[in-house]
Formats: structure tokens, C-alpha cells, sequence
């Protein structure tokens, strides 16, 4: 069991040490600066610019967790603490098939669905023209995509408080919801910290459905109804084709080397901040 312990964390090591060796070839020739706040993406030239696509990861990302997290934690905190038997008897298993689903059925309800509706009625009521294919469309998927994954982690975080906690508090007089505010929550911080950091890491690597919907055009987003072109659809939709072009299969092993380090950096921000908050609230 240790060796097969010890294997799976030698799994992270491996990856990280074959995209740094499959990178290597465009980090010797081209300088780091160059490549990351470079807008010009010209592959046929040599220009590897991946600014446009680290800013179209970060918005979408973005959006999509803006949403997600305010409502899947009230969805977290009513199944938890106010719903019954029967709701959670269905919302459970409702919400264990939405993480089931896979992502390239999410891209086609999002063209189906939702870049109709920006592209007539979100985008007039800015006043604005757009096709559809947007930073929100993108952000609106990716959010539904990653709502049972912080939802499941919070209940299960809130489920495993203990209950005499709350009976303490309501003997006291608080209501529900000011047991809910101060009491539930306050120690279930760490756990939701870390639903909301799995969420963040699962929607910075999501290809399929952000890849149908986000417009994929080289530019950096100025606003949410700016199409983007995310890192893990440049990827997808490029490797294993003009990889004649020197450097090109490098540049986007580069691609895949900067979304590896942008989610290991979060994992370990988040473990530095659930350690002081684990003090504090311990």
C-alpha cells in the first residue's frame, strides 16, 4: 500500500517533469516574458504569445466561479439544514448526475441554449451586438459543470459537524439561520475552502464545453460579452495538426506546463490558507 501511495504522488512529478522536458525546445529559443505577456500568436512566424489564452482561462474561470460558489453553497447550506427527507432523497441523486454528465453534452446545451440567449437578449439590453459565443456563455456552462462538485463537498463538510453544536446554539435562543451564520459555518470554513478550490481547479481544466462556446478568438477580453479562447481549447484544438511547424507541438506543451503550474499554485495557496484558518478557528 505504501509503494502504490508512493506511485500516485510520483504520478505528479512525472507529468510536470514530461511537460517541462516536452517544453524545453521554446523556453531555450523564446524568453519566458515573451511567451506569457505576448499577444501575438503567429505559429507560421515563430510568435507564441500565450497572453490572450491565460486571459481567456482566467475570465471564463472566473465568471463561472462567481456564480457557482453563492449558489452552490445556499444549495449546500438548504439540503444540509432546512430541506427534508424527501427533497434530499431527490436532490441528491439529481445533483450526482449533473457531476456525471460529460462535458461535450454541457457544450451542446450551452450552443443550444444559452448563446441564444445572450446573443438576444443579455447583449441588446447592453446595447450591445454579439453572437453568442461569449465569456459568459462559456462562465454560465462551466458553472453548472462544476456546482455538484462544491455542492457535494459542502454538504458533506456541513453533515459532519457535529450536531450538538447546533443543538447548543438553538438552546440559546439564535435562530436557524444565525446557527447557520455563526456556528456552521464558522467551522466548516476549511471544508468549504476547499469545495471552492476543487471547483476553481476542475474549471481552469475543462476543455470540451468551454472549447464550444467560448468563441476561440486570439484576444485578450475586455468584458464578459468578449469571446475567449481559454489554454485547454487551444490545446485541444490544435495538437496533432501542423506539427510540421517548428516549435508548435513545444509552444503548446508550454500550454498544458502553464495550466499544470497555474492549478498546483492554487492547491498550494489553498493549503497555506486552510492551515491558518484551521488555526484560528481551532
Amino acid at each position: 500500500m505504501l509503494l502504490v501511495t508512493v506511485s500516485c504522488g510520483l504520478l505528479v512529478l512525472l507529468i510536470a517533469g514530461g511537460l517541462i522536458f516536452k517544453s524545453w525546445p521554446i523556453l531555450t529559443l523564446k524568453p519566458v516574458s515573451d511567451l506569457l505577456f505576448s499577444s501575438t500568436w503567429q505559429p507560421l512566424k515563430g510568435e507564441f504569445g500565450f497572453f490572450p489564452f491565460i486571459m481567456g482561462t482566467l475570465w471564463v474561470t472566473g465568471v463561472a466561479v462567481i456564480i457557482a460558489v453563492p449558489i452552490s453553497l445556499f444549495t449546500a447550506i438548504y439540503l444540509s439544514e432546512y430541506a427534508g427527507r424527501r427533497v434530499r432523497a431527490v436532490m441528491g441523486p439529481l445533483i450526482d448526475l449533473l457531476a456525471g454528465i460529460p462535458s461535450v453534452v454541457y457544450g451542446v446545451w450551452g450552443v443550444l441554449l444559452i448563446v441564444p440567449f445572450v446573443q438576444d437578449h443579455v447583449a441588446p439590453f447592453f446595447r450591445t451586438f454579439s453572437d453568442g459565443y461569449t465569456v459568459l456563455t462559456a462562465g454560465v456552462v462551466l458553472a453548472v459543470m462544476i456546482f455538484p462538485v462544491i455542492i457535494s463537498v459542502c454538504v458533506e463538510v456541513f453533515n459532519s459537524i457535529p450536531v450538538e453544536l447546533r443543538e447548543a446554539s438553538l438552546s440559546l435562543g439564535a435562530t436557524r439561520w444565525q446557527t447557520v451564520k455563526h456556528v456552521v459555518l464558522r467551522r466548516a470554513l476549511p471544508g468549504i475552502i476547499a469545495a471552492n478550490v476543487l471547483g476553481l481547479s476542475r474549471a481552469f481544466g475543462e476543455t470540451m464545453a468551454v472549447l464550444m462556446v467560448a468563441g476561440n478568438v486570439v484576444a485578450n477580453p475586455q468584458r464578459v460579452l468578449d469571446p475567449a479562447y481559454p489554454l485547454p481549447a487551444l490545446i485541444a484544438n490544435h495538437y496533432g495538426e501542423m506539427m510540421s511547424i517548428p516549435l508548435y507541438d513545444s509552444a503548446l506543451m508550454l500550454a498544458a506546463l502553464i495550466l499544470f503550474g497555474v492549478v498546483l499554485i492554487f492547491s498550494v495557496v489553498s493549503r497555506l490558507v486552510l492551515i491558518r484558518v484551521e488555526r484560528r478557528t481551532g
